[in-house]
């Protein structure tokens, strides 16, 4: 897929022609395939948190740290906007992450 190279985000007029020469199964081949990666993302993601979780009781830190969440959710709002998706939604889903995260890590303690 074409990107612009300013915002990093799928040119319109080719992701549309691409989408217009594809059939109806091969468009969900493609949305299969995102799933995947998006699985696999936050596999990746779930495994750098519990990383991040032993760090903090090895040296005795607390599970909840506010301020980094705020980082992390500005940082989701910012990526949304620069994607042209949903501000709210892309926050609900990282806020749910975040707390799937922090229980592991409570439960793991």
């Amino acid at each position: 897929m074409t990107r612009d190279t300013e915002t990093d985000t799928p040119k319109n007029d080719q992701l549309t022609k691409r989408a217009d020469d594809m059939t109806l199964d091969e468009l969900r081949g493609e949305i299969a395939d995102i799933d995947h990666e998006i699985v696999e993302l936050i596999a990746r993601r779930t495994y750098v948190a519990d990383t991040v979780a032993q760090v903090k009781d090895e040296r005795d830190l607390p599970t909840t740290d506010e301020g980094q969440e705020d980082v992390v959710m500005d940082r989701a709002g910012e990526n949304a906007e620069r994607f042209d998706v949903d501000s709210n939604l892309v926050k609900a889903i990282f806020r749910l992450l975040i707390e799937l995260n922090k229980v592991e890590q409570r439960e793991n303690r």
